[in-house]
């Protein structure tokens, strides 16, 4: 089986994490504002108002999670080595103190 049986929780992973949820967190406190502008479907936006849908506060949401994801993506990218040298050193050794542990 390997450690990448024993231990899935420890090891690193290339893929993306949990997908997209269209739940919207809270928007930071504090946060500057600048307004655009920006081009939506009419149609989409005129739903959107007559549903009384914050439209500003969805786009600021969506691109703010957006922004997060490609973030997360550049980083795994750019320590794709990394991630890799240290899971080959878990294959190799196993997890540092593993011997010791208790649970």
């Amino acid at each position: 089986m390997g450690l990448g049986y024993a231990h899935p929780q420890m090891r690193m992973e290339i893929e993306m994490s949990a997908p997209y949820t269209p739940c919207m967190p809270p928007r930071p406190r504090n946060v500057a504002r600048r307004a655009i502008n920006l081009s939506l479907s009419a149609d989409v936006l005129d739903a959107a108002r007559s549903l009384k849908i914050n439209v500003s506060g969805v786009c600021d949401s969506h691109l703010r999670e957006v922004v997060r994801r490609e973030q997360e993506r550049r980083w795994r990218e750019e320590h794709a080595d990394f991630i890799a040298a240290y899971n080959a050193t878990l294959e190799a050794e196993g997890l540092p103190l593993d011997e010791w542990r208790t649970f």
